[in-house]
């Protein structure tokens, strides 16, 4: 049977209840649609990144991990067309002084698309339709205007007389990537096709984020540049094939070469999806359309995932064909060309780039674990049916008593198990309200130490997700653990 969706009121009250995230600036308020992960949300943050790295780079020979700089020389963003084109259209409303993304009061209100439209058609269909402030329901907006979504700093001491003062925060982890490129090529042994993987924040200055952790002015990415040769005579046809608007309409040779790439990623992300437990009934592969493609893609296809708001986008896959370092090439005025040590051919790689959306996994996952359950005996408890490799705690030990040494015992169980990752020691309360505690947040397994345990020297070994439990002895619990739960 399936479990109902939960809504977003009880997934972000388990989530403050239990110390997995809460709002930012909580004691003043709050602040700009930020969030604070609390000890066990950061730990589950740090779990979905450690297990992203192992999958996707210590687990490959042809993928390396990098970390770049937050602040990135300004003319790398006029290079990827950022300054230019990393825009939202926004209105404002007159009255209750809101701002809006024009975009969205139009899906929203007229079930319509209007991506590629310009500011005046956007205006024009606003005010056709009588569109309303969704905060005040007010009529009194302005025109539709661009609004460019990244963060700009200024420089202090870095900046000479005349020079541009200011420096932006980077809206996406992408270009570092690009920008380490020639260094990874000219000081390893990278051979195409290869992959340089980064985690790290980007920044944009959303006009209206939303969904709890959905959509955040400061949020983490886990993104992969993939080089690999470009098809046969691209040199040649480069031209042509640009002018034409996706790969479907290309040659062939050239949309083969292109889609192997795609078949093998795919496969990747949907094994990604597995691994951390996301409830593939609620995982879309959707292709874009080929007038909705951003101007360095060639094909694109998104993951979207059905949250407790509707189906979004969880991650995307896009063909950059070789335009990011073609226009740095032409920007910083150095050679970003591979040189096969086979064939001595040289090329500009071209890049796929799958990249994953952490805020979005993390609330993926929990809206996949989440379960209100009912039990025989008439109660309830709620539970996140977590992967043992994403839970915060892998192991709580729980004492029966808080005397005659069954602290102790507990203790030194705690200690031996600390291998597996980060356990817990709970005494507190009776023992049925300490195990919903676990529940909870997502514990797997719960020991019970209890005055058979001095006698046996065997414990009681609770599952979370059936609740049955079993007799283990001491000395077989290491064993037992990694073949059930962390091998």
């Amino acid at each position: 049977m399936t479990k109902p969706m939960p809504t977003m009121q009880q997934i972000q009250s388990l989530c403050k209840r239990r110390g997995i995230v809460s709002l930012g600036s909580d004691i003043y308020g709050g602040f700009g649609n930020t969030y604070s992960y609390g000890p066990y949300g950061s730990q589950i943050k740090k779990n979905i990144k450690d297990l992203w790295w192992k999958n996707f780079v210590e687990n490959r020979s042809d993928i390396m991990g990098i970390d770049g700089d937050i602040f990135l020389h300004p003319k790398a963003w006029e290079a990827s067309g950022h300054v230019a084109g990393f825009n939202d259209q926004l209105i404002d409303c007159k009255d209750c002084k809101a701002r809006i993304r024009a975009d969205h009061l139009v899906e929203d209100s007229l079930k319509m698309d209007c991506e590629g439209m310009s500011d005046e058609a956007v205006t024009k269909l606003i005010k056709d339709n009588n569109l309303q402030c969704p905060n005040c329901k007010s009529e009194n907006l302005t025109e539709a205007r661009k609004f460019n979504l990244m963060f700009k700093t200024e420089l202090s001491k870095t900046a000479k007389a005349g020079d541009d003062n200011f420096v932006y925060l980077r809206p996406e982890t992408a270009q570092a990537i690009f920008l380490e490129f020639k260094n990874v090529v000219d000081n390893t042994r990278a051979k195409v096709p290869f992959g340089l993987a980064q985690i790290g924040k980007a920044f944009r200055n959303e006009i209206t984020p939303g969904n709890f952790i959905f959509r955040q002015l400061e949020f983490e990415q886990m993104e992969i540049e993939y080089f690999f040769s470009p098809p046969k005579n691209w040199t040649e046809n480069k031209e042509k094939l640009m002018s034409l608007g996706h790969i479907n309409d290309w040659d062939e040779e050239s949309r083969n070469h292109i889609n192997a790439q795609f078949d093998a990623w795919s496969k990747d992300i949907d094994n990604w999806c597995e691994i951390v437990g996301l409830d593939s009934k609620k995982c879309h592969a959707i292709e874009h359309a080929p007038e909705k493609l951003s101007h360095y893609s060639k094909r694109t296809f998104d993951i979207e995932f059905d949250f407790p708001f509707g189906q979004k986008e969880l991650y995307g896959c896009a063909y950059r064909t070789d335009f990011d370092l073609s226009q740095h090439q032409k920007f910083s005025g150095k050679k970003l060309e591979y040189r096969d040590p086979q064939t001595n051919e040289v090329y500009t790689p071209h890049v796929l780039e799958p990249t994953f959306g952490l805020g979005r996994t993390f609330l993926a996952i929990l809206t996949s674990a989440y379960e209100e359950e009912k039990l025989e005996d008439g109660t309830s408890r709620t539970v996140l049916h977590l992967k043992p490799a994403i839970a915060p705690v892998k192991v709580a030990i729980l004492p029966l008593m808080k005397k005659d040494g069954l602290p102790e015992i507990s203790k030194e169980i705690l200690q031996d198990l600390q291998s597996f990752g980060a356990c817990e020691y709970d005494e507190g309360g009776q023992i049925g309200k300490r195990y919903r505690r676990q529940d909870e947040i997502g514990t797997p397994v719960c020991i019970t130490v209890d005055y058979d345990t001095k006698e046996d020297n065997t414990v009681t070994v609770r599952d979370r997700d059936t609740m049955k439990q079993e007799r283990i002895k001491i000395s077989d619990l290491k064993t037992y653990l990694f073949t059930k739960y962390f091998g």
